[in-house]
């Protein structure tokens, strides 16, 4: 097997009837050594990757509503469309169009940042959707939970936030101490991990097949194995038609159950 992690997972001349098995892609597909350094900080594929993601949403809104028009032009027309899906599709139907306009600019960033970054894994070249790292989920969740406990303590108040962070209700009677810890644990601790990897999992799955029927195609692509490999190549067209969807409904799903924690943090009862 190939020790440099930049490779898919195999050798170029290692195919089926070559006397060699197959070399399935693994945790090491994952990995990349630094592309440059920028003072002494090394920028590896993911995180220019995530960086570029970065530049393409602020350079498309930039350019869609820096000087919008009354009769906007083919750009100020997209990002319109595209600000008021997650305007009124998301936050107005879960927040509220009173407290939820606020918040939609950040759900319009989150949005359209995670979906750019999920559709890396189906470009040319660039092959890797970087949401398939745990670690950029877990920052965006991040984001998410520290904005919901603090809009939860400042619209409460202290005691007021802790009731509605533990479901506190004097009417539940007995059971009040179990729904007090399952809601806490519930809340400040399975919460943000779930929000996370639901990301982080899909993609991370949808890349690991995509990249194994990939090499599976190039592993059979040999005498009589030609065959099955193009079998295997109609499945990768298939998965990548497939993931262009997950791609989508993975960011739609994030900002979902973003919009879904702040309007429980706003809410006069949890």
């Amino acid at each position: 097997m190939s020790a440099d992690p930049q490779m898919l997972a195999f050798e170029a001349d290692c195919q089926i009837f070559s006397g060699c098995g197959f070399n399935a892609p693994g945790l090491h597909t994952f990995m990349y050594d630094p592309l440059f350094s920028v003072g002494g900080f090394d920028f590896n594929k993911p995180m220019l990757l995530a960086f570029v993601s970065t530049l393409i949403v602020v350079g498309f809104f930039w350019a869609a509503f820096n000087k919008p028009k009354l009769v906007p032009g083919k750009i100020q027309m997209i990002g319109e469309a595209g600000y008021d899906f997650v305007r009124r599709g998301v936050v107005y139907e879960i927040i509220g169009k009173k407290d939820g306009e606020k918040y939609v600019p950040l759900m319009v960033s989150l949005f359209f940042f995670i979906w750019i970054m999920n559709l890396w894994s189906i470009i040319p070249v660039a092959q890797f959707p970087v949401t398939s790292l745990i670690a950029y989920p877990v920052a965006l969740a991040l984001l998410v939970y520290f904005l919901w406990v603090g809009l939860t303590f400042k619209k409460h108040g202290f005691v007021g936030g802790w009731k509605n962070i533990t479901g506190y209700n004097k009417e539940l009677g007995p059971i009040l101490p179990l729904i007090v810890v399952l809601e806490f644990l519930s809340n400040l601790i399975i919460r943000p991990f779930t929000h996370a990897v639901r990301l982080f999992a899909n993609m991370f799955a949808g890349h690991l097949l995509i990249v194994m029927f990939t090499v599976a195609s190039w592993y059979l692509l040999n005498g009589i194995g030609v065959l099955y490999a193009g079998t295997s190549f109609i499945l990768v067209m298939v998965m990548i038609v497939f993931e262009l969807f997950i791609q989508a409904v993975q960011a739609y799903v994030f900002v979902l159950l973003a919009s879904n924690y702040i309007q429980g943090a706003l809410a006069e009862h949890h």
